[in-house]
């Protein structure tokens, strides 16, 4: 399968996660994770969330999508090659690991239950210049790119605050967990 042919068929998976509705509402409610290239951070963020909430019964599905793709000059091949070890090594099954970093379109925004981006000072300007009017409207995280912080660091990190979030969801209203 060519990379645009797969890439495009893991992009209507994600589509269909943010676009279900029944009889009027969503059946499951959507996290975006953001970072800036959709290669690295928010890739891990979106498997692990998977793997944790569904293991937590959360009737929640994340997505990530990149602000500025082609800022990810030295990203090679679909995904990193540190977020898949650090997936792998949590004994995680990556659903996602073929698909093609993807570009956030204004319209995944709106459909979206909640918007998270991995860090701040990194993204909060991009979405500023990109998507008028989202900055104030997306939760950040404080978590560096692989220049600023090794893997060893960074994976551990994205975990506690992907797992405090999970326990968030829990909390709310009983999370949207399936009975």
């Amino acid at each position: 399968m060519g990379r645009a042919v797969q890439n495009q068929t893991l992009w209507k998976r994600d589509r269909f996660v943010i676009e279900r509705e029944t009889a009027g509402r969503r059946e499951t409610k959507t996290i975006m994770f953001l970072c800036t290239g959709n290669y690295y951070r928010s890739r891990f963020a979106e498997e692990l969330f998977n793997h944790l909430a569904a293991e937590a019964g959360l009737e929640w599905q994340a997505v990530s999508r990149g602000i500025a793709i082609e800022l990810g000059l030295h990203n090679v091949g679909p995904m990193s090659a540190h977020a898949l070890r650090g997936l792998e090594s949590r004994g995680i099954a990556v659903r996602g690991a073929r698909r093609f970093p993807a570009q956030l379109q204004k319209e995944e925004l709106a459909r979206a239950d909640r918007v998270i981006a991995l860090k701040e000072a990194e993204h909060r300007p991009l979405l500023q210049a990109r998507f008028p009017g989202w900055a104030g409207r997306v939760e950040y995280w404080h978590i560096d790119d692989l220049e600023d912080t090794p893997p060893g660091q960074a994976v551990p990190e994205m975990e506690r605050y992907v797992a405090d979030l999970i326990r968030r969801l829990s909390a709310d209203d009983g999370g949207g967990v399936k009975s």
